[in-house]
């Protein structure tokens, strides 16, 4: 998962400021179960007095607080008056200096209040207030100071109603500027991780297309092309998800939860943060229980999702061979087979992860219950306010909320987990055919000479020879054929040419250097290969007979195809050589395919051509036009031609023949007529004695 995180280093501005202002939302979550408090606490319960220190008192108020307390030049050297009106006013003070105010003025306030209705038992009354105080809470403490500086502030002719007002308007605005910065955050964090996910999602799927553009035939056959479109979607797809949750669960969920225990600890009464530890014991095994039970399912997903698009793809691409053996139930039964496969793992996951919501919002609101019954209790013996209380809840509400979102990453981890891996799987494979650090260059005195020298070949993990001991040289000029029977080879011979595959044994030389040490580029440059299954690319019949170079002239591109004899068909469309090819050249015939197809070999014009049985779908007229065409056109280039008809071969220079991997003879077709008994056996299962001697006497 690291390394292909390790991708985001394109977005890293991004993630910068990703991070940033999740530390500034966090901040922002943390303090407005403050604000609550203080609205309940202050606003309504104190009337929006927050502390012991009154802001104005009158002449008389004053002196009866000085008589009950030994700080007296403390308490005046902050407070200015009497004024006209007969009011202390006090200084503007900081808030080190208004704290230790308020410490030194709380017990004369309240001891003051209880004097103005007990004044006939002054000596008593003193006595017994001050040891009540003494025995308070320092927040019931400052509360009942706070609530008693209403009464001076009423003897001060204060408007008590307005400060309550003020205080509760100021403190709501302040808490919705704090949701407005929250909501600004949370709504930029999404876009922008939105933003880092799609962007990294594109750079995996243009690494894994980079390297599957660079495999060889071997590592195709490793990866099924079912597999690769999934790794290359859905897992991608997985990939994206999850970053839209990552750096808000791997930042802001810590932040949120650890920031939410040590607020609650700080309070002057922590007595219930039991309460939230119960809740993420519970939390963390209710996850872990359900982590435990899905986590082999999620290992399974995506290999069932790639199971699915193999049979998918099977039977769309294999439709005419399925209607034509009346086997559509029994393909129906593989596909559903599957898609239920898939669909039974997928319920068992959803199901598992649907219990797990309905649980956690009960264990959230059973921790709201207990901390409301407690707090009641603890508000009920003046040993917390109400405000704190709900500040309790809210904090408490965080926490679990910040576990509950690492537990649901940690639910979608493990997809995205094996997703990731299966990414890196494509990426950190090596093509068995590479380049070499220093490539030779191609030797102009050889054009188009290729040379198999002692060459033998297998497939990687097969344990015997496809290919022994092929010697023979393709010629500048001159026409070389390989024919054989079916599974003898051929096939695999001219493979080796491009570098599809590498000889295992021996040398292949192109223009008198060892295609190993050739750049792959400079060597496919010089061929124009079609293969044995015609392929189309989905476009106009211009952009593919001009796939080689999209600058090709019109010219070049008639010339092309009347060389190989596409002109008739192409002519007869509407729009002629802007014609639409469908997806895979779906909607033109066999032979109009395979005619395009050696239409694009002509168009690039390069040094070598290799027919890997290309003529197959033409019929006879067609096949003798195009190569007597194509001939003409070749006369300098050299041709290399795989094929099972022979009369396709008759007139090469020089004929291969090939049985179970070995070469049995070479030459002209007549040699091979008197002297090869097993291309004798070839040409006489498709033409008669009598047609073969009028193909000899050049009839």
């Amino acid at each position: 998962m690291l390394k292909v995180l390790k991708n985001l280093k394109q977005s890293w501005i991004s993630v910068v400021v990703i991070i940033a202002l999740l530390c500034l939302q966090a901040a922002v979550d943390l303090e407005l179960p403050n604000y609550t408090s203080k609205i309940v606490n202050v606003g309504i319960q104190a009337g929006g007095i927050e502390d012991s220190v009154p802001d104005v008192i009158n002449q008389n108020d004053m002196e009866v607080i000085l008589l009950l307390t030994d700080e007296d030049n403390k308490i005046l050297e902050n407070y200015e008056g009497p004024n006209s009106d007969g009011n202390y006013e006090i200084k503007d003070l900081k808030d080190e200096q208004r704290e230790e105010l308020s410490d030194i003025m709380t017990k004369p306030v309240i001891i003051f209040s209880s004097l103005q209705s007990e004044e006939e038992q002054l000596e008593q009354l003193l006595k017994t207030t001050t040891e009540q105080i003494d025995q308070m809470q320092d927040s019931i403490k400052k509360q009942a100071g706070v609530a008693n500086v209403k009464i001076i502030y009423q003897n001060a002719g204060v408007d008590t109603d307005q400060i309550q007002m003020n205080y509760i308007m100021i403190t709501g605005l302040k808490m919705l500027g704090l949701a407005a910065v929250s909501m600004a955050c949370g709504i930029t964090i999404m876009m922008l991780s939105a933003r880092v996910g799609a962007r990294l999602a594109r750079t995996l799927r243009e690494k894994i297309f980079t390297k599957v553009l660079s495999f060889s035939n071997k590592e195709l056959r490793e990866f099924s092309t079912a597999s690769l479109i999934t790794r290359s979607t859905n897992d991608v797809q997985q990939i994206q998800q999850l970053m839209a949750m990552l750096f808000r669960t791997v930042v802001y969920a810590p932040i949120i939860g650890i920031g939410g225990i040590l607020k609650v600890l700080s309070q002057s009464n922590s007595s219930m943060a039991w309460i939230i530890g119960l809740a993420v014991i519970t939390v963390l095994i209710v996850v872990a229980g359900l982590f435990a039970v899905a986590m082999p399912k999620f290992k399974k997903l995506q290999d069932l999702v790639d199971k699915l698009n193999k049979v998918s793809r099977e039977i769309l691409t294999g439709l005419p061979v399925i209607r034509a053996f009346n086997t559509e139930k029994k393909e129906e039964k593989r596909f559903d087979d599957a898609n239920t496969d898939l669909m039974k793992t997928n319920m068992f996951v959803n199901r598992a992860m649907s219990v797990m919501m309905p649980m956690l919002m009960l264990i959230m609101n059973g921790v709201s219950i207990l901390i409301i019954w407690v707090g009641g209790h603890n508000v009920d013996q003046g040993v917390m306010q109400v405000g704190d209380m709900l500040a309790f809840i809210q904090y408490a509400m965080q926490i679990v909320m910040s576990f509950l979102m690492i537990s649901m990453i940690s639910i979608m981890l493990p997809r995205a987990s094996v997703s990731a891996n299966r990414i890196m799987e494509v990426i950190e494979t090596e093509p068995s055919i590479k380049d070499k650090k220093e490539t030779k260059k191609l030797d102009p005195n050889k054009k188009g000479l290729v040379e198999f020298k002692n060459v033998s070949f297998r497939y990687p993990d097969a344990d015997t020879e496809i290919l022994e001991d092929i010697n023979f040289t393709a010629e500048p000029g001159k026409t070389t054929a390989i024919i054989g029977s079916t599974g003898s080879g051929k096939s695999t011979v001219v493979n080796l040419i491009p570098r599809f595959y590498d000889v295992t044994g021996g040398e292949l030389l192109v223009d008198g250097v060892n295609v190993k040490d050739l750049s792959q580029k400079e060597l496919r440059d010089i061929i124009g290969f079609v293969p044995q299954k015609g392929i189309l690319f989905s476009g106009t019949i211009e952009s593919n007979i001009k796939y080689s170079d999209e600058n090709m002239s019109d010219e070049k591109m008639v010339e092309a195809a009347e060389i190989a004899q596409a002109t008739e068909f192409i002519e007869g469309k509407d729009k002629k050589y802007k014609s639409e090819i469908a997806q895979g050249g779906n909607n033109v015939s066999g032979g109009q395919k395979q005619r395009l197809s050696i239409a694009r070999a002509i168009a690039k014009d390069p040094e070598i051509f290799v027919f890997d049985d290309s003529f197959s779908a033409l019929d006879f007229k067609t096949d003798a036009t195009l190569r007597e065409a194509l001939a003409k056109r070749t006369k300098n280039k050299t041709s290399i031609i795989v094929a099972q008809r022979i009369s396709t071969i008759l007139n090469a220079d020089k004929i291969i023949v090939l049985d179970d991997g070995k070469i049995v003879g070479q030459g002209t077709h007549e040699e091979l007529m008197k002297d090869n008994e097993t291309y004798r056996q070839i040409a006489l299962s498709q033409l008669s004695e009598e047609e073969l001697n009028k193909k000899e006497g050049g009839e």
